[in-house]
């Protein structure tokens, strides 16, 4: 064990940003899981940050993981908790009571909070909430009343706000002598008698401004105020638009009630980009640690459609199965027109899908987009027209028909690229309009579109030219 302690003593003053660091501490962190003591266990991981300690958290086997909680958890830190993927987290928390568990969320922002209940159950959530003090489960049944995914849910509801006709001098000395103050805020927001928002102000300026000043004389009545209905990914975006570092968060009456930072955002906009991720790939919310009946679930739905589609594709193959008697070379083609209209279809639908995600494809440039997608699919339809085509003249030279196959695969090969385009921009548009997200769907059916028509487009062209 010399040894390992010795590594320790060298890993502390290594750069904490460095994933070799993170790697040393963590291997040894598993030689004392498994052959130390419960003293150097914990004095081990005082050298993590919580969120290199979640990391370390999902690495762990089963066993080690269960001992590692078993000292945690003890006293366990909110800022490790809350950083937990969600299904350790409910790992945790299962291992807790309701009053343990509820210690621990009442030292946490209430928007944390909020996080850490909402994927429970409502008998155990309002177990732990009858344990928080009255204060705290207010700040969090505020939360938890609004949608999920919404700007109510992401708020955190400890703010800074003043009156319109405060001083700069009262406003300062509220702050140095008021003790129920949020622990970190950048913004002060201003609000009128009814206490709705009126603006914001940096603290920055405030400490830059004469005690004498009004506050409505210099708050920033142009700062975006968004309704605690909004959906997270809309907000995301007006962070990244507007360079915001904080935004106040109002009810339906207009009423200052929360504020959302960018931190909580850049949350927003990584579970939103995984979701997307994931959705494409047709695997849903699965992660790593899934257990393999998990895993098989979240992939069965979409890889069922797909047998459905890939039928479909074979249906259209066996229409011309006669073709296919008549020339070998047929079948050794066609595969090169599908998968070329799958890749291209697969380039335009994930441009969409992101522009739809970022509000970038509206109704004013739809028309343009799919203008464009039409000409990039001619241009590109016409470049492989000529390579494939030259390619399949002179791999099948022996044969008479050498040259008609070469063009037979080069007018297949325009008609899937354009249609790949316009399939790429247009199924994501309908999916959308149908209120389905199109990063669930397209991938499937543009793929099946451009097999179809490959299939199709090429096999009738041989039928017309050959036969």
């Amino acid at each position: 064990m010399q040894a390992t302690k010795d590594n320790q003593d060298v890993i502390h003053r290594i750069d904490p940003e460095s994933s070799e660091e993170f790697s040393n501490r963590f291997d040894a962190l598993v030689c004392l899981l498994s052959e130390g003591t419960d003293q150097e266990v914990l004095r081990q991981i005082e050298g993590f940050h919580h969120s290199d300690l979640a990391d370390a958290f999902g690495l762990l086997s089963g066993s080690l993981r269960k001992r590692l909680l078993d000292l945690v958890k003890i006293e366990l830190d909110p800022d490790l908790l809350f950083e937990l993927e969600d299904h350790l987290r409910k790992e945790v928390t299962d291992s807790l009571s309701p009053k343990e568990v509820a210690e621990v969320i009442t030292e946490m922002d209430s928007d944390e909070a909020v996080q850490v209940l909402e994927d429970m159950d409502e008998l155990e959530r309002e177990e732990i909430l009858s344990e928080v003090p009255d204060e705290e489960r207010e700040d969090i049944q505020v939360g938890l009343a609004y949608p999920e995914d919404s700007a109510g849910r992401r708020m955190q509801t400890d703010f800074v706000s003043v009156g319109l006709n405060w001083t700069v001098g009262q406003t300062i000395d509220f702050l140095r002598d008021e003790e129920n103050l949020p622990d970190e805020f950048l913004d002060v927001f201003v609000v009128d008698e009814n206490t709705k928002a009126s603006g914001v102000i940096s603290l920055s300026r405030i400490l830059r401004s004469p005690r004498p000043t009004l506050m409505r004389e210099i708050c920033d009545e142009t700062q975006v105020i968004v309704p605690a209905s909004m959906v997270q990914e809309e907000l995301a975006l007006l962070f990244e638009k507007y360079d915001l570092t904080t935004a106040g968060v109002v009810d339906a009456d207009g009423r200052l009630i929360g504020m959302i930072t960018v931190d909580d955002v850049m949350e927003v906009a990584r579970e939103e980009f995984e979701e997307d991720i994931l959705r494409l790939g047709g695997v849903g919310e699965e992660t790593v640690d899934d257990g393999v009946l998990q895993s098989s679930a979240k992939r069965f739905t979409w890889l069922f459609v797909n047998l459905g589609t890939a039928i479909l594709a074979s249906m259209v193959i066996g229409m011309f199965d006669a073709t296919l008697e008549e020339m070998v070379a047929l079948a050794v083609l066609m595969p090169i027109v599908a998968s070329m209209g799958g890749n291209a279809g697969t380039q335009t639908l994930t441009i969409t899908v992101r522009a739809l995600a970022t509000k970038e494809l509206t109704p004013y440039n739809t028309l343009r987009t799919f203008r464009k997608e039409l000409v990039v699919g001619f241009l590109n339809g016409c470049l492989f027209a000529v390579l494939a085509g030259l390619i399949t003249v002179f791999w099948f030279y022996h044969l008479n028909d050498a040259t008609m196959l070469g063009l037979i695969i080069a007018g297949a090969m325009i008609i899937n690229l354009v249609v790949a385009g316009l399939a790429g921009v247009a199924l994501p548009i309908f999916l959308e309009k149908m209120k389905i997200d199109p990063a669930i769907a397209s991938g499937v059916f543009v793929t099946t579109i451009t097999d179809v028509v490959g299939f199709f487009a090429f096999l009738s062209l041989a039928s017309i030219l050959l036969l």
